[in-house]
């Protein structure tokens, strides 16, 4: 099977040359494009998963050698995560080779979140099937980069900081409240609330519920910081 000009072209962004070109054809295939000819990549999703949490559990234990479970565990959380996935994805453009049903095509697919961090797990285990743990494992190291090192701030809970923050004072928990929604079904964006009972209240907007909270937990905990 040859690869087309798009796909060749996705290899030097990936920074790996597949021997078996079906692997990389089978990862890029949507669900919405699969027929009795044709594989999806949800299989090779299911194993991608796998493989990118072994090499990023080795990386954190090697990384910092004094850490606890408890520690690691955020850690870990934060760099497998599906938005930390598609950010990956979008830094090789994977989405620009996806193969995808007209549905999926017309409503942005290649934008959404879910969809790009299945598919950069499916091409992980494109390459550990096409080359082997080791291959692969340099590949998810490199492309994951500097994520490794500043994750210890990037898995800072802010929700979880923040109802710290409120228990501490004999305070509620925070509540958070859907603010807004804006922009088609496909690519929304929300406007979060986090507030407290004592008044203090601020807004965050993000691609997901999530991101908003986490983000408007965030804020509220630096407006109370330079409070105190």
């Amino acid at each position: 099977m040859k690869h087309s000009a798009e796909l060749r072209a996705f290899q030097d962004r990936l920074g790996h040359r597949f021997s078996r070109p079906d692997l990389l054809s089978q990862a890029v295939t949507h669900a919405s494009m699969s027929s009795a000819n044709r594989d999806d990549n949800q299989r090779l999703e299911f194993l991608g998963d796998r493989v990118l949490g072994l090499v990023m559990a080795e990386a954190l234990l090697a990384h910092d050698r004094a850490a606890s479970e408890g520690q690691l565990a955020p850690r870990f959380n934060a760099l497998v995560r599906k938005e930390t996935c598609a950010d990956v994805a979008r830094e090789i453009d994977l989405g620009a080779v996806l193969k995808l049903g007209r549905s999926e095509m017309l409503s942005g697919g290649r934008r959404k979140q879910a969809l790009l961090g299945d598919a950069i797990e499916a091409v992980i285990a494109a390459v550990y099937l096409d080359a082997g743990f080791e291959v692969a494992k340099v590949l998810i190291l490199r492309l994951w980069g500097a994520r490794l090192h500043n994750v210890e701030a990037d898995a800072r809970d802010a929700k979880t900081a923040l109802q710290e923050w409120a228990q501490a004072r004999g305070l509620p928990p925070p509540s958070y409240v859907e603010v807004a929604r804006c922009g088609p079904d496909h690519a929304p964006v929300f406007t979060i609330a986090a507030e407290l009972e004592n008044g203090a209240r601020q807004e965050a907007k993000a691609g997901s519920k999530r991101q908003a909270e986490q983000a408007a937990a965030g804020a509220l905990l630096a407006l109370l910081e330079q409070a105190s």
